[in-house]
């Protein structure tokens, strides 16, 4: 097959969508594919989008983009909308009027979690087939060799990271814990280290900060701690509790968006800040039992592309049913607004 991907990977810390495009280009090359990022070439099988923003740099081809090929040079073409984003994320109404938009063209939808497809957005708006295929962390590089378990002498060290410096990314639980680590009852059992980007005119006071990371150097710094947490809100499927929970971090995770899916059965749970210090009180309690369950962590980038190379020879066995019932121009108003998005 020839599969076009709509994001070209980059080398660096570009966050967790850089990442997954990274690992299913090489995959599919590995497993005799050809990955092009453009629509120049007439024998495409199968386009993935994976982002509505026209304008954004790391986007290769916009929905518009690929309605005109279907129309012009190719229509046997599939074309499959991967969707991990919305704006629960960011508490902003600006994204899922482009993706409703973008996913216009598509003939089968994608969802990074299970959370995503029960949003008013999609319940409403959703008309293709739909499937879910949960983001993976790469075994290469994410994985427990070196890692030390917390002996329980000494704080208890946690870390978390993230390319998004959104408020909503859990920094009202970092700085609640940023606070606790100067109180008495913490100051000797706990310690933070934040990895990645602040929100404007934040700042830790008590907690250790690292600028962005990536590869080798992020594994080996979170591979220096004893647990890993996330605090992230209505997060839509993230890779960062992926790559923690591989480098054998027990989680501390929000049930907030997509992470219960993620972290079921590997960490302790908490609904927000003020639950967060009991949390945190259980999850020391429970720590030696969560060690051991980390080797089984499944969200790895191998599963993740396999899933994907699945579905699309699927999809290439489903061409004619799909092509079928696409009906390119079953809306001209909406075809239309793909071409100015």
């Amino acid at each position: 097959m020839k599969i076009a991907i709509g994001s070209k990977p980059h080398d660096g810390p570009w966050g967790g969508g850089n990442r997954f495009v990274a690992a299913l280009s090489e995959a599919l090359t590995n497993a005799g594919h050809a990955v092009v990022y453009d629509l120049v070439d007439e024998d495409i099988d199968i386009v993935l989008m994976t982002d509505p923003r026209a304008r954004s740099p790391n986007v290769m081809f916009s929905a518009g983009k690929i309605l005109r090929y279907l129309a012009l040079r190719n229509p046997q073409t599939i074309v499959v909308h991967r969707i991990n984003e919305c704006d629960e994320r960011k508490g902003e109404p600006f994204i899922n009027h482009k993706l409703v938009r973008a996913n216009y063209v598509a003939d089968v939808t994608v969802f990074v979690g299970e959370w995503l497809v029960h949003l008013p957005v999609w319940q409403e708006n959703l008309r293709t087939p739909w499937y879910i295929v949960r983001n993976g962390a790469d075994l290469n590089l994410f994985d427990a060799r070196g890692f030390q378990p917390w002996p329980g002498n000494e704080p208890l060290r946690l870390v978390t990271h993230h390319w998004g410096y959104h408020p909503m990314k859990g920094f009202d639980v970092y700085a609640a814990l940023d606070d606790m680590m100067a109180q008495p009852a913490w100051r000797d059992r706990v310690a933070f280290t934040f990895v990645g980007n602040l929100p404007k005119g934040f700042k830790f006071k008590n907690a250790r900060y690292v600028p962005p990371l990536d590869g080798e150097d992020l594994a080996a710094e979170l591979r220096s701690h004893h647990g890993y947490l996330t605090a992230s809100i209505n997060e839509p499927g993230g890779n960062h509790q992926n790559e923690g929970a591989m480098c054998g971090l027990p989680l501390l995770y929000r049930e907030s968006g997509c992470m219960p899916e993620y972290c079921a059965g590997y960490g302790v749970s908490f609904s927000g800040v003020d639950e967060f210090p009991a949390a945190l009180d259980r999850y020391i309690t429970q720590y030696p039992t969560l060690v051991p369950k980390m080797a089984s962590y499944p969200h790895t980038a191998e599963r993740m592309t396999s899933d994907w190379i699945a579905l699309f020879e699927r999809l290439r066995g489903e061409r004619d049913d799909l092509v079928q019932r696409r009906n390119l121009w079953r809306a001209p108003f909406r075809a239309l607004l793909t071409q100015v998005s």
